[in-house]
């Protein structure tokens, strides 16, 4: 039997003084509520009611045990009473994981919103550009960039990234002005490492399609290390307009073949299935939807 159940049981026999309201107040048959009673006697190897056809009264264990039992029922309640605000008002840490180029752009001024709304709610963004494992490294929440293959995941779809080829004024002074995506074969193409080894580029234009193998010197796993490489003049990079729009705005990087378009990246908002939301990570997650949705 449940212990704490029996504790609560043995209680309240003692408050009224009767089985059989005690057993109408639990929902429980007379016989089951002596059994409670029995169980916590067999477990603790004493009598606690001493028992007459009439009445019982508490032995001089039950009296010192009934106290304990009190201390310990309120303690659950407490702590019930704890998560149940928990459960009400957001507050507490959120762990949120996110790629850097996006988080820094797009997150973290809607964080700041969201924490003017919610200010009892801690959020901590690590940004990084590898898969991270949400359970794993201990995070509620993460934003995630390309194809979703993790059935543990619950997610929700984001505003999708629309993508760039960009490269700065200088290098295309020296190697020339790409006029079709084929002439990046004689380009340097700078690599994100983690769109693969054999990565391509793949261009559209109504129903032609080009697609251009990444070759180059140089790789990077950031995104902000490839767009600092573009504008030193190494090369041609493709990424997600959030990290090369304000660059191509000033004039230090050149969109190439901007009659040409390369496939979107689809974005979630994703969390594991397994997860019960808390208010702080349901409220997050609606705030991030509503805003980039």
């Amino acid at each position: 039997m449940d212990r704490l159940t029996s504790m609560a049981v043995f209680v309240r026999v003692v408050e009224k003084g009767s089985f059989a309201a005690v057993a109408d107040e639990f929902g429980l048959s007379t016989t089951m509520v002596a059994n409670h009673v029995r169980a916590l006697e067999t477990q603790l190897g004493t009598r606690l009611l001493d028992r007459t056809t009439r009445r019982h009264s508490l032995t001089e264990i039950g009296s010192v045990y009934l106290e304990r039992c009190r201390d310990v029922l309120s303690t659950v309640h407490v702590a019930d009473q704890v998560v149940e605000e928990l459960r009400a008002v957001p507050q507490g840490t959120l762990r949120l994981t996110a790629a850097v180029s996006y988080g820094a752009h797009k997150l973290v001024p809607l964080i700041g919103e969201y924490m003017a709304r919610y200010p009892n709610v801690r959020v901590e963004l690590t940004l990084n550009d590898r898969v991270v494992d949400l359970v794993e490294e201990g995070f509620e929440v993460g934003i995630r960039s390309g194809r979703l293959d993790n059935p543990n995941l619950i997610a929700r779809p984001l505003q999708p990234s629309r993508m760039l080829a960009v490269a700065s004024p200088a290098y295309l002074a020296k190697r020339g002005m790409p006029q079709h995506p084929a002439d990046l074969a004689q380009h340097d193409c700078l690599g994100f490492m983690p769109w693969g080894r054999r990565h391509e580029w793949r261009f559209t234009r109504g129903d032609e399609t080009a697609r251009v193998p990444v070759k180059g010197g140089f790789v990077s796993n950031n995104g902000q290390a490839l767009k600092t490489a573009a504008l030193a003049g190494m090369g041609v990079v493709v990424q997600a307009d959030v990290l090369l729009a304000d660059a191509v705005e000033s004039g230090q990087l050149v969109q190439l073949l901007p009659d040409w378009e390369l496939p979107q990246r689809p974005i979630h908002i994703v969390r594991t299935k397994d997860s019960r939301p808390t208010p702080k990570l349901r409220t997050f997650v609606d705030f991030i939807v509503e805003r980039l949705g």
